[in-house]
């Protein structure tokens, strides 16, 4: 499997901030941030399915413009996967004809650009012999993480998540893992709103990796933008012995 960073920022300002969302061979998108944007109507067009760790803006904010974009390119629905209560915010409070149209609907029901599929923590859903397990985030609304397994290898993605002890129950049984995506999302100065709004600062980070029992290659993803270099710095000494790297955009992870 082949993964490409379109976004991983906490925010937006720039060339180089981008809301989460990630490109997995093409023809599968990670969430939905305001990455997706910057791909070609070629690349667009040819994006099958979207899986959703949770239902905030900065990880759908893409999903609305593209279906209205391709939709009619295509000869058959992009698929939205996410839990059956993401879901259903999607329905009431996005695609529900006063915030943008509902694409289940359009050009027919019988014949949508879009159409969804409910997911469960633990249960694998196979797409062109990939396997991703939706595995389990605390946050503040209903959300998941997810584990990408090529049969070679895994990546991990912890989706946005405040500490979580059976993520890393489930992460321990993952024999072939080779990379990890984790959140933190706030500097050590703001970890009561990180525990607030159910994030990661540093020193929490390295709380959670304390519980990570398999090497892996760790990378931190949706730094908040105007605090990157001083949150880098705090990580770099709460968990500087597990090595971590900053997430970028156009970073290629193959696996």
């Amino acid at each position: 499997m082949r993964l490409r960073v379109l976004g991983c920022s906490g925010g937006i300002g720039g060339r180089h901030l981008r809301t989460t969302s990630f490109l997995i061979d093409g023809d599968v998108l990670l969430d939905a941030g305001t990455g997706v944007g910057d791909l070609t109507l070629a690349e667009l067009s040819q994006i099958d399915h979207v899986f959703l760790t949770h239902s905030h803006l900065d990880h759908v904010a893409s999903i609305p413009l593209l279906v209205d974009t391709v939709g009619g390119m295509r000869a058959r629905p992009i698929t939205v996967h996410a839990t059956r209560a993401t879901l259903e915010i999607l329905r009431n409070h996005l695609f529900n004809w006063a915030i943008w149209p509902d694409f289940s609907e359009i050009p027919s029901a019988e014949a949508p650009f879009l159409r969804y599929e409910e997911i469960e923590v633990g249960r694998a859903e196979l797409v062109g012999g990939r396997r991703i397990t939706p595995l389990p985030a605390v946050h503040t609304v209903p959300a998941v993480g997810y584990h990408l397994d090529s049969g070679a290898a895994s990546l991990v993605f912890t989706g946005d998540t405040g500490p979580n002890d059976e993520l890393w129950r489930r992460v321990n049984r993952i024999a072939n893992l080779k990379y990890l995506i984790v959140e933190t999302a706030f500097s050590n100065k703001e970890r009561q709103l990180a525990e607030i709004s159910r994030h990661l600062c540093p020193a929490m980070l390295g709380e959670e990796l304390a519980k990570l029992e398999r090497s892996a290659e760790i990378f931190i993803t949706h730094l908040k933008p105007g605090e990157i270099e001083p949150t880098m710095l705090e990580i770099e000494e709460c968990a500087g012995k597990y090595r971590p790297r900053m997430l970028q955009n156009n970073l290629v992870l193959e696996f």
